[in-house]
């Protein structure tokens, strides 16, 4: 079997941690094919990088020097400080790396950390954020955000929205959908044949009966038996605040939660440097680091590569997955 393609790790903003971390990463993970774009002005001074001209060269670079596929920015970097001339090169990038790996010269998309007020501000960036532009790019299909580390998996069925709206975005089809590409993304692109997902609830101790909340009476419970008569393995509506501790989280693959907090809580809780974000539902592959820009420390070098390494190695297993699958 031919090695995969290497991995595109996209420069984010500028002015955060990104260029740091994506040397940082190529030092920690020396032969795991990637590589980077983003314009080699924005590395830090003194930066060991090798340019390439596709691709495909990622696999002959030495490995104590960083590949780099440049990318031309309209402004200089300066850590801390968003540039609004970088704004449109940061989207470039992005929708570079989805054609080089929906054309077979990348195995996997690996996201750095943007800014979205940046990119508003200088671009007129229309997306909330990184998933709803891949969504946008791979034809703005269905997608579903897990984070995912080797300890939990989780995905929110809501995300960015006030807690006091969740009760009426949480309808029966968005979490019939979340359910389905949580299913699927599992068997495809983590080689799990039938995931077990456990579902929380949405009340304190899954609504109790009744007596703290009917959700669970309503919608969570008749739809999980109506996808359990459909073969999926499911369990629940659980009790949020039993779900998470160690012989729990071993009876399933992934937890279905229903808002962000309920989510990211336990996971960033349990491993707060090894999260990595993952979109499930794409045509191709884009995980991402767990965190934001990091503009009170870039530029200092004291950011922590952990969370970057763990997205480019599930990124390289996932492709391997999807692969074999």
């Amino acid at each position: 079997m031919t090695a995969l393609a290497p991995i595109a790790l996209t420069c984010g903003e500028p002015a955060g941690i990104g260029p740091e971390l994506a040397l940082a990463a190529r030092a920690a993970l020396p032969d795991l094919p990637f590589f980077w774009i983003g314009d080699p002005r924005h590395l830090p001074e003194g930066a060991a990088f090798t340019a390439i001209r596709a691709p495909a060269e990622a696999a002959k670079v030495a490995a104590d020097r960083l590949p780099v596929l440049a990318h031309d920015f309209a402004g200089d970097r300066v850590p801390g400080q968003p540039d609004p001339r970088n704004a449109q090169g940061v989207i470039d990038v992005i929708a570079r790396a989805v054609a080089l790996v929906r054309g077979g010269e990348a195995a996997a998309v690996c996201t750095l950390p943007i800014h979205k007020k940046a990119l508003k501000d200088g671009a007129g960036f229309r997306f909330p954020g990184h998933t709803e532009y891949l969504a946008h790019l791979a034809g703005d299909v269905p997608v579903v955000m897990m984070l995912a580390s080797p300890l939990l998996r989780v995905v929110p069925a809501t995300i960015h929205i006030p807690l006091a709206e969740v009760p009426q975005a949480l309808t029966e089809a968005l979490l019939e959908e979340v359910i389905r590409l949580t299913a699927a993304g599992l068997a495809r692109d983590f080689g799990i044949n039938r995931p077990r997902l456990a579902v929380a609830g949405l009340n304190p101790h899954a609504g109790e009966g009744g007596a703290m909340g009917r959700e669970e009476i309503t919608l969570i419970g008749p739809l999980l038996d109506r996808l359990r008569a459909e073969g999926l393995n499911l369990s629940g509506p659980l009790s949020a605040d039993t779900m998470f501790h160690a012989r729990a989280r071993a009876g399933y693959d992934a937890a279905i939660c229903m808002y962000h907090d309920q989510a990211l809580i336990p996971i960033k809780t349990l491993d707060f440097d090894g999260g990595v974000n993952v979109t499930l539902g794409l045509p191709f592959i884009r995980t991402s680091p767990d965190h934001g820009t990091g503009f009170d420390i870039a530029g200092q070098g004291i950011a922590r590569p952990d969370s970057t390494v763990a997205a480019l190695r599930l990124a390289a297993r996932m492709a391997e997955a999807r692969r074999a699958g």
